[in-house]
């Protein structure tokens, strides 16, 4: 009796084992998967558009900023000084313009009183004079709006919710304006790519649901859609290489490898214990069919 339950036992282990296994090998058959994930997010690169020595920085490496955090400041005195200096031309092209608009007026009011008492080319300078003077006021405006638009790009911002990376600059640094300074990655716009192989493109379509598993979270599979597929790559064969002759590389002709055509996944809600971060390692799985439900 005893012999018979552990026989019974036994296939009963053994059968349900092959149950599984089966099952899996049907996944792994019947549903596109590719070892061959990463993790992507936007990256910011923060770019500085004023030149200038940096006198402040107040965020470290890899620390987590809200949008609108003060990142660092450029040394402001010099903008400052051409604020200053916009203000002062705007007042001296104010007072220039009271002048010519009261020689203005005082010539029409001859003009309006004895037509002959005022030469038509004297009438029409004043006038010119004086539509000038206006524009003058207007360029003069603008400029001070320039000069303090670049006061304010003395202090940088965060765009973005995320994370700083690669501070590799001082206090003293200098600052060059429309040159990287810093990144800044996106907390809010992580995806994954999964790169497949070209034969298995034809079985996944837009919406269909995905598996991810993440290498440093393997007992944490992540759920996601497929939002899009690439509609290309770019070739290495035929780019210019030495002597401005064609690059092409040797293939066998009884081995040819499969390009990879990235498919993008935008995952959901995420679990509180998985932090992503640009660049893991994942693998993705299309379900299809039964792993839908």
């Amino acid at each position: 009796m005893k012999t018979l339950i552990k026989l019974i036992l036994t296939l009963t282990i053994l059968g349900l084992a092959g149950y599984y296994g089966y099952h899996r090998f049907e996944a792994y058959i019947d549903n596109p998967w590719t070892r061959d994930g990463q993790v992507r997010t936007q990256v910011i690169q923060v770019t500085p558009r004023v030149n200038g020595m940096v006198i402040k920085i107040d965020v470290v490496d890899n620390q987590k900023v809200k949008r609108g955090d003060l990142l660092f400041e450029i040394d402001p005195s010099m903008y400052q000084v051409k604020v200053d200096q916009a203000k002062a031309r705007l007042q001296r092209t104010l007072e220039a313009a009271k002048g010519t608009k009261i020689e203005y007026e005082r010539v029409q009011k001859i003009y309006a009183r004895d037509k002959g008492a005022v030469s038509q080319k004297d009438l029409v300078r004043n006038e010119t004079n004086y539509h000038k003077s206006l524009a003058d006021i207007d360029s003069s405006r603008e400029s001070l709006k320039t000069a303090k638009l670049n006061l304010s790009y003395t202090k940088v911002y965060a765009e973005v919710d995320g994370y700083v990376s690669n501070i590799n600059f001082q206090i003293g640094s200098q600052a060059s304006a429309n040159k990287p300074i810093l990144a800044l990655v996106d907390e809010n716009a992580f995806w994954v790519f999964g790169f497949f192989r070209e034969d298995a493109i034809p079985e996944v379509e837009v919406g269909d649901t995905a598996k991810v598993t993440l290498l440093a979270y393997p007992d944490t599979p992540l759920s996601g859609k497929v939002s899009s597929i690439a509609w290309g790559i770019a070739h290495s064969d035929g780019n210019p290489g030495n002597n401005l002759l064609p690059s092409v590389k040797p293939v066998f002709q009884w081995i040819r490898l499969a390009q990879r055509i990235p498919v993008r996944i935008k995952l959901d809600k995420l679990p509180d214990n998985v932090k992503l971060r640009v660049g893991l390692t994942a693998s993705v799985m299309i379900l299809k069919g039964e792993e839908e439900k």
